[in-house]
């Protein structure tokens, strides 16, 4: 499988809009990156995160909702893929959201990348009213999400009778675009119920937050898995995350990252702490370790993006015409 890279767009969740003031120019600077992304032939997706509150702590600031910026950014763009990484199952009820994936896949003429995962983030949770089950129960949802959302896309009359959730027969016309479904990319490196998941349903895993070291880990759990359910392992995308600022040869680290610091309310260790800082040959080696690690789809969160596109052009042009 062909290795392929994605990028998202900043929608406020990691702080990456609170700069600009205006609303809707926070929007356009979200969509701004998009069509970037669009018109740059090697990126094949862009992605969103499915979170209410901010990271790493909740402050009243804009994070727009995962759900309808992949609609709306389904029609800003043009080509690229589509993806949230990953939505929370314990949102939304599975058989509304297989409905509401189903629509975008249709709007998008087939671009969407479903992404789904159990959740973690207590505070949001908690702050919308939603509880905040224990793993165990949590796990358990997840499973019977997935069941539900390939029942809707794939059956006519779909009938499920779990311990989480019921549905009686729900019509859901158009199924998508995608055949037998839409791309559908499950996120999460739990080994004895979601890497299982993968295995059984999903076209994509997302994992090991790009440390070379967790993605080999859990392909070889993946890859177990598959073995006992004869399905085709090498047909599975293995994506991971990567958050990286790359920076010019020879540039000095601090002061290449100056206004980033002040952008963020983070010093250069507390930068490194949540990402990779680097010239484009320090990129480009741990790159080659993740797809050492059997990673074959590299998705990059780069901070800033929505005031500099500089770091995302030196991705381009240094970076990846290295990999081959």
């Amino acid at each position: 499988m062909a290795l392929q890279f994605g990028v998202f767009v900043p929608q406020g969740w990691r702080m990456d809009l609170a700069e600009i003031a205006d609303p809707v120019e926070k929007y356009e600077a979200m969509t701004r990156v998009a069509k970037l992304a669009d018109a740059t032939p090697q990126m094949d997706s862009i992605w969103v995160y499915d979170h209410f509150h901010t990271v790493p702590t909740p402050e009243l600031e804009t994070v727009f909702e995962a759900w309808t910026i992949t609609a709306a950014l389904s029609r800003d763009t043009q080509r690229v893929n589509i993806g949230q990484m990953v939505t929370c199952n314990g949102y939304r009820n599975p058989a509304l959201l297989a409905k509401m994936a189903s629509t975008v896949d249709v709007l998008s003429h087939g671009r969407l990348y479903f992404g789904l995962g159990a959740g973690w983030y207590e505070h949001e949770w908690r702050a919308y009213g939603y509880g905040y089950p224990e793993t165990r129960e949590r796990m358990r949802a997840f499973r019977e999400a997935c069941d539900i959302i390939v029942k809707m896309w794939t059956e006519d009359y779909p009938e499920y009778h779990g311990e989480h959730y019921t549905i009686d027969k729900p019509i859901n016309e158009p199924k998508g675009v995608r055949k037998p479904y839409p791309s559908f990319w499950i996120g999460g490196g739990g080994e004895q119920v979601t890497l299982k998941l993968v295995a059984k349903y999903a076209n994509a895993a997302n994992i090991g937050g790009g440390d070379p070291d967790v993605v080999r880990q859990k392909l070889a759990v993946l890859k177990g898995h598959c073995e006992a359910l004869d399905r085709d392992y090498d047909a599975i995308i293995k994506s991971t995350n990567l958050v990286v600022y790359p920076i010019a040869p020879g540039a000095d680290p601090e002061k290449a990252t100056a206004k980033l610091q002040q952008s963020l309310g983070m010093n250069l260790d507390q930068l490194r702490q949540n990402g990779f800082i680097g010239d484009p040959d320090d990129v480009t080696r741990r790159l080659e370790a993740l797809i050492a690690a059997g990673a074959n789809y590299i998705i990059f969160y780069i901070p800033g993006i929505a005031y500099d596109q500089e770091p995302f052009q030196r991705i381009i042009e240094q970076v990846l015409p290295r990999l081959g």
